[in-house]
Formats: structure tokens, sequence, C-alpha cells
């Protein structure tokens, strides 16, 4: 099956790094005023996908995509796009409920794309365990989903499983960079092809790798600037993603008027990639790829060895952030999002994932640097 479009506008808004302002309370809360004209930004200059889902900003986002777009412009204008995740859910009515609970905070009635949300690891099986697969097909069919698809952060193989486990999806979601493209632990390339060997149309997510390829060192980031001094740094990765074939939008979760309006000049005038700007990136890419990181394949035998459970992987990624970039507020956005269920700090220093690494890494000693750094 193929989404029932074929061509979208380039840049999508991604309603999961929004603007924060501190409530009454002394907590932080979505500033809706600073997000209104954000989208009528993004909307005057043509685009018009947007993307949400259940947990981001605390179970807020949807509600606030309610506020700011659908209350304020006509419902055939623009696309709803929103995410289920099983792995928050209780049981499977629980899992269920979430469905009318999203069609209630977005007040959609209806969604343009409908995803099961971050498959990959153990999360895949809760997706069966609870029926969704059956359920959403039949608000498919009842008209309340247009086009089903998954999101996902694993490697290709697992995607490929779970696509020869349900040919029927309409579109797949995947995180897709130029910093990426070649990595052994995200597998950006090889995730594309398995996407589309089957002619599966994708949207792209972390396309400017949650804000870190705007952080580049000195050194990427002069190859860019010789290359076009007047291109910001996210137009390249932007670019990079909407320049590949079966790309039906790229995703970028802005989060200041002025992201906003650099990311839609961008995209409005937008133009594929020459042969000279993306021997640029593959510059880039190499100069990232010298610089000295925790050398994770993302294997996951430790995980599996690990009598506490620790996220061993995501922790030494967030490491790696640091490392690449400098980017200690992406490096913390990982560790909290991925790790934080299992902490780097219940390592008792078995030893046991150092004796099955195959990469000989000094797991236990990374481990304590993960937990000073992320868990303050």
């Amino acid at each position: 099956m193929a989404c029932t479009y074929t061509e979208l506008p380039k840049l999508g808004f991604g309603f999961m790094r929004l603007p924060e302002i501190e409530g009454a309370d002394g907590e932080k809360t979505i500033d809706l005023d600073t997000l209104c004209g954000m989208v009528d930004t993004f909307m005057d200059a043509g685009f018009t996908y947007f993307d949400t889902a259940r947990g981001y900003h605390g179970g807020r986002s949807e509600a606030a995509l309610k506020a700011t777009v659908v209350n304020r412009y006509p419902r055939a204008s623009f696309q709803v796009a929103t995410k289920l995740p099983a792995w928050l859910a209780k049981d499977a009515d629980d899992a269920r409920a979430m469905f009318d609970t999203s069609l209630e905070q977005t007040g959609a009635g209806y969604f343009d794309n409908f995803l099961l949300h971050n498959l990959g690891e153990e999360r895949t099986k809760l997706f069966d365990d609870f029926g969704l697969w059956d359920f959403l097909a039949e608000k498919k069919a009842e008209g309340l989903i247009h086009n089903l698809g998954f999101s996902i952060h694993d490697k290709a193989a697992v995607l490929e499983e779970v696509l020869n486990a349900h040919p029927e999806v309409d579109f797949v979601q995947l995180q897709i960079n130029y910093a990426d493209w070649e990595s052994e632990t995200v597998e950006s390339r090889k995730c594309y092809e398995t996407a589309r060997a089957r002619n599966l149309p994708v949207v792209v997510m972390e396309p400017v790798k949650g804000g870190s390829l705007v952080k580049l060192p000195d050194a990427a980031a002069d190859v860019l600037r010789n290359a076009d001094a007047d291109a910001p740094l996210a137009s390249w990765a932007l670019r990079f993603a909407a320049s590949l074939p079966g790309v039906l939008t790229v995703l970028s979760g802005m989060s200041t008027p002025e992201q906003v309006e650099e990311n839609v000049r961008t995209m409005r005038a937008f133009r594929p990639l020459a042969n000279e700007e993306r021997a640029a990136l593959e510059h880039v890419r190499a100069i990232l790829d010298g610089i000295p990181t925790v050398p994770c394949t993302d294997c996951r035998y430790c995980v599996k060895e690990c009598p506490q459970g620790v996220r061993i992987p995501a922790a030494l990624a967030s490491l790696n952030i640091l490392a690449l970039y400098g980017d200690e507020h992406r490096a913390q956005e990982n560790y909290d999002w991925n790790a934080s269920d299992g902490p780097a700090s219940s390592c008792i220093a078995c030893g046991t994932c150092e004796s099955v690494c195959p990469q000989h890494i000094g797991i236990v000693r990374e481990l304590a640097r993960a937990a000073e750094l992320f868990e303050k």
C-alpha cells in the first residue's frame, strides 16, 4: 500500500520541542502565544504538516496543536499526525483508550497520518500483545485514520522484521540525517533503503539530530561555510533529507520563531543537493567520524547480560553526543528519553557487560562518567 497523497510540502512542524514559559505555579508550560505566531509563519509559507504524539511535552503537545492549529485554521488546510505509545500503557484497554484521548485532545476529527510510536527493542512486542495493529486497522476502516504507519528507532534488520509482519502499512517514519547516514548504530541509509525497497513513503525525523547538526565542531562547520557562506547549518541537514527520493516530508522540532523563519526560507525555495554539496557533507561526516568517541555499535549484547537492566547503549550515545557536538541539551535529552528507566547509576560494576562487548569497551568506567554527567 502507499499513502493516499504522494506530494506534501517538504517541511513538517514537529510538536516535540515547543517554546515554553514559566507558569503561575512555577512550572514550565507551553507558550501558546509564541507558538501561534510560529504556526502562522509556517502556514503562511505554504507548509501544512504537523506531527505530535501522545507523550510529547508531558502529554500537553496534542492540546497545544488543537489550540494553535485546529481551532484556528480550516481542517482541510493542514495535515495532523500523532502517535500511540503502547509502552506507556498499563494494558490493552489503556493503550486503546489513547486513541480516543488523542482524538479529543487534538480536536482533529480524524488523523491524516497515525503512527504506532517508537517500535524497536522490547517495545515492538507490546503493540502485538495489545492487539493494536488490528485495532488501528478498524479505525482506519472507519475513516478516523487515513494513513497508518509507525516510527522506529532501531536497525534495518528489525525494521525488516516489522515490515514482513505488517506489510499493510502505508508509510514509515525514520531517523535520517547526514551524520547518521552510515552509522553502525542508527543505520539511517540501511533503514531508508529497506523502506524504499518496498516502495514505502518515508517521513523523516531527527534530520538535524535534535539540533546537534547546528553545533558542529569548527573544522566541520568551516567546510559548509566555505561551500556556501550564506547557508545556515540547519539548511544542509534539511536539504539532505528532503533530497532523498520517496521522502514525504522532513520534520523539524522547532522551538523559536527564528528557527521557523530560517527553515521556511530554506524549504520554500527547496532545491535538491548538487554533487559538490553532497561532497561537502561527506567531508563533514569524515571529520565527525575522526573524533574520538566511545566505539559502541549498539549490538546490545551488554544489555542482554546486564543484571540491573542498565540502558548501556543509550548512556554511551549521550556521551558521544557530547564528544562530537558539545551539545549538552541534546545529550541530556537523549539520556532522559532513552536511559532513564535503566540509569547508569544502577550499575553494580560486575563487569558482565565488558566480558561480552565485541568492542572491548570499558563500560563500567563509561557508565560512571554518564551517571556523573546526566544524573544531577
